[in-house]
């Protein structure tokens, strides 16, 4: 009796979203396990969003940030297309400069949402339909939105390092690691998609898929893991033959 009423309060002490949120990021699987009980996903989904666009917003709005941005727009124009930007191009970069503090959060409080729920309809249908599980919609778009609990963090830790150095490219990507590598290399374009902060995303997502459906954390893991490098591959092959295979 004494561990029922102890394995009820523990919950109840720890239910709100921020605690749930923080859960998340120490005690997934504990986290996990008390979600799937009680699923809800509307509080973790804004607390999110509006941090995540919040941060960009800040960051956007200093000279630094604008600067960053309008290099990392060159960078990817050239990227893409193999070649230097016109002057054309640039000066319609920076004419829009100013206003990317308020595009890119407004993009994540929008695109943000339509994204966790496709990518919860995806886990949902595979899981459900084609391996024959049986949990809800909402008990899978409970994880996923609270899986977002690493975007807080890659925001906290990302952006400062972003102001720091000047710079909206990713420090916490495998490109790091072949700097001596050509930008429109298709290794380092490869590299370049391999998150950190993803990765670990996905192993929590699996984390708490796992949990759900009663699967094995690994083979979840590394089934997301194998969806992730094969879209980084689409990409960079794409790039790699719009740019004239440069």
């Amino acid at each position: 009796m004494t561990e029922t009423v102890s394995a009820g309060a523990a919950p109840a002490a720890s239910d709100n979203v921020f605690a749930r949120l923080a859960g998340v990021i120490f005690s997934p699987r504990a986290t996990f396990a008390r979600l799937v009980e009680r699923p809800r996903w509307f509080g973790a989904l804004a607390i999110v969003s509006l941090l995540t666009a919040g941060g960009q917003f800040a960051f956007l709005s200093t000279q630094v940030g604008q600067d960053a941005m309008l290099d990392q727009q060159v960078r990817q124009a050239e990227r893409w297309s193999g070649g230097a930007v016109s002057d054309q191009q640039y000066q319609g970069m920076e004419r829009m400069a100013g206003f990317q503090r308020f595009i890119v959060p407004g993009s994540i409080v929008i695109i943000g949402p339509i994204m966790t729920f496709i990518i919860a309809g995806i886990l949902f249908g595979v899981f459900n339909a084609l391996l024959g599980g049986s949990a809800s919609f909402k008990q899978v778009l409970a994880i996923v939105t609270h899986s977002g609990a690493v975007n807080i963090v890659q925001t906290l830790f990302v952006l400062p390092m972003n102001y720091l150095r000047g710079s909206m490219a990713s420090a916490t990507n495998l490109g790091v690691f072949v700097q001596f590598l050509d930008d429109t290399n298709f290794v380092a374009r490869f590299l370049g998609m391999i998150d950190v902060f993803i990765v670990w995303s996905l192993a929590v997502t699996a984390i708490g898929v796992a949990v759900l459906y009663r699967k094995k954390t690994a083979a979840v893991f590394w089934s997301l893991m194998g969806v992730y490098i094969g879209i980084a591959l689409v990409i960079s092959t794409v790039m790699m033959v719009m740019s004239g295979g440069r």
